[in-house]
């Protein structure tokens, strides 16, 4: 759970996309799944994925092959805070939407600051209850 080599990845990812385009949250979730293009063998990605209190970002659902593997729901933001993502999907329960998954489980929020253009993540563990 390296959350600096995250937002790291997204950066090097985010260089491959138009700038001219790069203004939105919408923009920032294309970046990350081209970031995140190698996990399709191992996922299954959602985006916009609805719960009770709203949409998950984005989830990534371990396939059966490697139920080994964390499952994620990711939360994004833009010119706010990764902390803030986290404090999201913790308030708006979005990690019931898995509860049908037994394995582990992790929350990442993820900010991209437009006027610095870097990415911050934080990442955390999560306990279904």
């Amino acid at each position: 759970m390296n959350a600096d080599a995250v937002a790291d990845g997204i950066d090097r990812a985010h260089r491959e996309i138009s700038i001219l385009q790069y203004n939105d949250e919408n923009s920032l979730s294309c970046t990350i799944n081209l970031a995140f293009y190698f996990a399709r063998e191992y996922y299954t990605i959602i985006r916009e994925l609805p719960t009770g209190k709203g949409f998950e970002d984005i989830c990534f659902v371990p396939r059966k092959l490697h139920a080994d593997k964390p499952a994620a729901v990711i939360e994004l933001k833009w010119d706010k805070d990764a902390e803030g993502a986290i404090a999201q999907i913790k308030e708006k329960r979005y990690a019931e939407a898995l509860k049908e998954y037994h394995g582990n489980l992790l929350l990442a929020g993820i900010n991209y600051d437009r006027k610095t253009k870097k990415y911050s993540c934080v990442i955390e563990k999560y306990e279904m209850i």
